[in-house]
């Protein structure tokens, strides 16, 4: 592939005529009509205070919908070439601007949510004996939150730009994508409100409900059809490595989530359901969900990212587009398979196990071939981390995910995962990998994205960029260090038995053993909230800024081999 990025525009359709604006707005508006009614039904004959609640939620959303809906094809009918308009050279640039704004809500909604958690394991009567605010209802809320509201905002809105600037196209569908950026938040506040209301299926990461599961299925597959439709109007003749990843990423999450949530509901008006699996099948399609959505949507995902934002943060081509193939085809194949490494020493027959830890302990290659396609994609730029803080805050990912691809095989060993499993070692692992390599990342696309879709020529403050960075870092070095000694500590009081083959210490002991722990793991938790609210005033403060240029794209290559 020639260029990374697109030089010049994604250009502009035909102008649609008043019948086509006639059939789509007849389309849209009769969907929205099934979903009020639908709405209105759940929430008048709800059995349960939960279903009466999302329903209401539902209908609110879908009459926002066909308000807005019915403003904008009235602009159409009114002057029909706006239809097919975008903005910035024919891009659709205005969700990837929302995306954005929701993105930077939801990371401080959630690192903040996250803080709360922690300080309630320290101090366990900030639970405050209420329902809506024990640990059980909040830690879901919280990893939702970071992982899926944060996460997936992120990798959706970056998704919607990358594969516009990379395929020289406008985004596939007018709606559509709106539907799909809409429609995904929806999920988000179903999803949390049931956590906080006590509806869950019990699953990690798989928490929501079947009715808020079939409406994600929906909401993906026009995510699917926009990216696929995006790609084949595209007029670059290849396809940019970082499509792949965000292309493998979206189809194995459905095929994920859709499969995971197989569930039959107890009545069409309640929330409660009943899985598909149960029993050691459950067991092994949870943690086959579980452990693949690790691999695609925090890994696969993520490495989009970092393959088209280091790039054009360094203005340096990708070290090694072949590597980047070879990185793509070979993590993709293996990572389905690790999931067993989570059932260790239980019913699961061993050879399933030992095949997951086979195939986990196989991943070191791709993702350290990954790691270090990203890291010699500066050479010949490595000065520029002593003046660029987004640059250098990217890099970092990169070592962070270093480490966690590494850290991860050595904890699925059967040996290693009889001390690990169940303690806060593995907390201190996903937080390296969540804070560090997803959170980095993150923030650095952001803090890249928002000058260049605001046009202006620079952030507001590199300097708050480099505070944000240091007190991050440090941040997580707190936390993951903390949970590796809590962990270690927690397993080896577990294990330990008298002379007379008794346990020689209690659950409370080894709680009680923890308190320091919980304490610094705190302090880690709360400098990352303050690193991200500083980040969240920085980028406020660099949109409505007054200084206005044109947004610098550069077309640079995308491989040097």
């Amino acid at each position: 592939m020639s260029n990374i990025d697109a030089s010049g525009g994604a250009g502009n359709s035909r102008v649609p005529s008043n019948a086509d604006l006639v059939f789509r707005f007849g389309l849209i508006f009769g969907a929205l009509i099934i979903g009020v009614v639908l709405s209105l039904y759940m929430a008048s004959q709800g059995t349960d205070f939960v279903m009466q609640v999302h329903g209401t939620i539902f209908f609110l959303a879908a009459m926002a919908a066909l308000i807005a809906v019915a403003v904008r094809y009235g602009k159409f009918f009114a002057d029909p070439s706006k239809a097919n308009n975008g903005d910035e050279r024919g891009y659709n640039l205005s969700v990837v601007k929302a995306g954005v704004i929701m993105a930077t809500f939801w990371g401080v909604v959630g690192f903040l949510v996250g803080v709360v958690i922690a300080a309630q394991l320290t101090f366990p009567e900030l639970n405050l004996d209420l329902p809506w605010t024990t640990f059980g209802r909040l830690r879901p809320l919280h990893t939702s939150a970071v992982i899926f509201a944060f996460g997936g905002t992120v990798l959706m809105t970056t998704s919607f730009y990358v594969v516009q600037r990379t395929c020289h196209a406008r985004l596939f569908g007018d709606i559509l994508p709106w539907f799909v950026f809409w429609g995904y938040q929806l999920f988000i506040v179903i999803a949390a409100t049931g956590y906080v209301l006590g509806a869950t299926q019990g699953k990690e990461y798989a928490e929501p409900e079947w009715y808020a599961d079939i409406w994600l299925t929906i909401v993906w597959v026009g995510y699917l059809l926009v990216f696929l439709g995006t790609l084949w109007k595209r007029k670059e003749p290849h396809i940019y490595v970082a499509n792949w990843f965000y292309l493998a990423f979206i189809v194995t999450v459905a095929v994920l989530h859709i499969i995971n949530n197989l569930s039959v509901p107890v009545t069409l008006t309640g929330t409660q359901s009943y899985s598909l699996f149960a029993g050691v099948q459950g067991a092994l399609t949870q943690w086959w969900y579980g452990h693949n959505a690790v691999g695609f949507f925090l890994t696969a995902g993520f490495l989009g990212i970092m393959y088209y934002f280091i790039p054009k943060r360094a203005d340096r081509p990708v070290y090694s587009y072949r590597l980047s193939i070879v990185h793509f085809w070979s993590l993709i194949f293996i990572y389905i398979w690790a999931g067993p490494h989570h059932l260790h020493y239980t019913a699961l027959p061993q050879w399933a196990q030992t095949l997951g830890m086979t195939f986990s302990i196989m991943l070191w290659m791709p993702s350290w071939g990954g790691a270090i396609n990203g890291f010699m994609t500066l050479s010949g730029a490595w000065d520029k981390l002593r003046t660029d803080p987004v640059l250098r805050m990217m890099v970092v990912s990169v070592a962070f995910y270093a480490m966690s691809t590494f850290e991860g095989p050595v904890m699925s060993i059967r040996e290693v995962n009889a001390l690990s499993h169940y303690t806060d070692w593995t907390i201190g692992h996903v937080h390296s990998g969540t804070l560090g390599w997803v959170g980095f990342v993150s923030f650095g696309a952001l803090y890249c994205l928002v000058p260049w879709l605001w046009g202006k020529t620079k952030l507001y403050s590199d300097k708050l960029v480099e505070v944000h960075f240091w007190i991050a870092t440090v941040g997580i070095v707190l936390y993951i260090t903390s949970m590796w000694v809590a962990g270690i500590m927690q397993g080896l009081m577990w294990r330990a038995y008298t002379d007379l083959g008794f346990l020689q210490y209690s659950f409370i002991e080894t709680v009680e053993a923890m308190h320091v722990s919980y304490l610094i793991r705190l302090l880690g938790g709360i400098l990352f909230l303050i690193g991200a609210i500083v980040m969240a005033y920085n980028l406020w403060m660099t949109a409505r800024g007054p200084q206005n240029a044109e947004t610098p794209y550069r077309a640079i290559p995308a491989a040097a081999e």
